[in-house]
């Protein structure tokens, strides 16, 4: 008798203030790599938020709808969401036992990676599939630090330049109603939902992470 093959994971949380194309395209492509693409929003510790957390994994959903990939590969799990990474990664131990997962982060983050709550336990969880993004070195010397704590793979796809705190602080939807980079579902739930009714001027302090 065959041995089950073990399910492959990946990992995706974003802020998703809002959820954007390249959010899409990433999804997309996970989506032809993984027998299973678990997706989440949380409140980033090293962040400040404009939308609330249920409309921000509502916007996911309609994304993850208009998405052509296989029905049910990729899913948002709310249940996944806590601020803290190393404790999505207990909960998605505790659904799917016996899973090899992925953590999948934005060349953003490499650095600071390791400054992570319980980073070691982190590392021991998962590997690391890194997303390039414009400005961000991902050479062979630059991962090298990481490699030494963790397996990491560099994801073979283009360089997102899409990002949402560009669209918070220079879209209006109200006078921007096709604005770049979103979904028309997205940008609908935005309209009808009056979020993001002005450029994000904000400098209040970030919370402590």
């Amino acid at each position: 008798m065959d041995c089950p093959t073990q399910l492959r994971i990946a990992l995706f949380g974003t802020s998703a203030d809002p959820p954007h194309q390249g959010h899409g395209a990433i999804l997309a492509w996970l989506a032809t790599q993984f027998d299973h693409v678990a997706v989440w929003t949380a409140n980033n510790p090293f962040k400040a938020h404009q939308a609330e957390l249920g409309d921000r994994c509502r916007m996911l959903e309609l994304l993850i709808d208009e998405l052509d990939a296989p029905s049910g590969r990729v899913q948002v799990h709310p249940e996944l969401s806590h601020m803290r990474t190393v404790i999505t990664l207990e909960r998605a131990r505790q659904i799917w036992p016996g899973a090899k997962f992925w953590l999948v982060v934005g060349a953003d983050l490499v650095e600071q990676l390791p400054t992570w709550q319980r980073a070691k336990d982190i590392f021991a969880a998962v590997n690391l599939l890194v997303i390039p993004r414009p400005g961000y070195d991902l050479s062979d010397a630059s991962l090298a630090p990481l490699r030494q704590r963790t397996a990491v793979t560099v994801a073979e796809m283009p360089e997102i330049d899409v990002s949402s705190s560009r669209y918070r602080q220079c879209s209006d939807p109200q006078t921007h109603p096709n604005a770049p980079g979103l979904t028309p579902a997205v940008q609908a739930y935005i309209t009808q939902h009056h979020l993001y009714p002005c450029p994000q001027t904000s400098t209040a302090p970030l919370p402590t992470p």
